[in-house]
């Protein structure tokens, strides 16, 4: 992919999920980060496939959502010479390990996967795959603060930083985190 609009080999990428059916704050999400190259939600939106507030947003169905929204269970999305799996989780058991999603993830060649399910905000790097939960903007758990990511892809320097933000854009510093790819 050649380099985006502000002219530097960077690219920002919004990811939210379990927002259980809030609209406002998707609509506020992605106005606030209209810099974002991509805006992914994975799963849990509760809302329609062509609710408004999910244009521009790549989404996936999660174990709330109604069969007859017309989301699939997964996404890849090309970044570069990276892919990206997105899915909700709950088809891999992540709320018991995130082995079988970094599995499913490899066999589709991505670097890097988004999920959510659990509502526990983190990112970590196994076998070389780096995994993103944004949390929960509606129900979090494990933290007080409703959460999404910003997850910036710096090809220069094949680095993928994930900073955490709650929903008022105040970041959550002890959850930035920096990856080599």
């Amino acid at each position: 992919m050649a380099d985006n609009q502000r002219g530097v080999s960077e690219m920002k990428i919004l990811i939210v999920s379990d927002s259980h059916g809030l609209e406002d704050e998707l609509h506020t999400l992605s106005q606030r980060h209209q810099d974002a190259d991509i805006m992914i939600h994975c799963g849990d939106s509760e809302l329609a496939s062509h609710h408004p507030v999910l244009t521009g947003y790549k989404v996936v169905a999660g174990n709330c959502d109604v069969p007859s929204a017309g989301f699939p269970n997964n996404l890849v999305i090309d970044l570069d010479d990276h892919k990206i799996f997105v899915t909700h989780g709950h088809l891999y058991n992540v709320k018991m390990t995130e082995m079988n999603l970094l599995y499913k993830a490899e066999e589709a060649g991505a670097k890097i996967v988004c999920f959510g399910h659990t509502h526990l905000a983190g990112s970590g790097q196994a076998n070389g795959c780096v995994w993103i939960n944004p949390g929960s903007i509606r129900l979090p758990r494990g933290r007080r603060e409703a959460t999404y990511a910003i997850a910036t892809w710096e090809k220069r320097v094949q680095t993928l930083t994930v900073n955490f933000y709650d929903v008022s854009g105040r970041a959550v510093e002890a959850l930035t985190a920096s990856y080599k790819l």
